[in-house]
């Protein structure tokens, strides 16, 4: 018997993020750099890196808004335009993208990898 309440806790540590997963699906899409290219132009482009990070290199058109700022600086986000977000790998983005959903935002995009896996066109300093 002593064996019940680790085995309910083994289970919720391998639930929680599977279902956390399928939540996020149902508000962020996950696009590859195509399909992130040929839309991030019509959309609210947001780095959520660090400045730091977003100073030694950035995707052309975007605005940073670090995931640490996001909720102060909310009244920047349109919530009637699609938002194209990323990240360095996109561990951060999802977070944001979870923030903005809670915000009232609903067309809500994330760069599939992170900037580390894109390949176009990036602006220094």
């Amino acid at each position: 018997m002593g064996w019940i309440i680790p085995l309910v806790v083994l289970i919720i540590i391998i639930l929680f993020p599977i279902v956390r997963r399928l939540r996020q699906r149902s508000y962020l899409k996950t696009l590859t750099e195509e399909e992130f290219r040929s839309g991030y132009r019509k959309a609210q482009l947001i780095d959520v890196r660090e400045p730091n990070e977003f100073e030694r290199g950035h995707i052309l058109g975007a605005r940073n808004i670090p995931l640490t700022q996001l909720k102060m600086r909310q009244m920047e986000i349109r919530k009637d335009k699609p938002i194209y977000l990323y990240c360095a790998s996109g561990f951060r983005s999802a977070q944001a993208a979870a923030t903005l959903k809670r915000l009232g935002c609903t067309d809500i995009s994330q760069l599939k990898g992170g900037f580390r896996k894109w390949t176009g066109k990036v602006k220094k300093g």
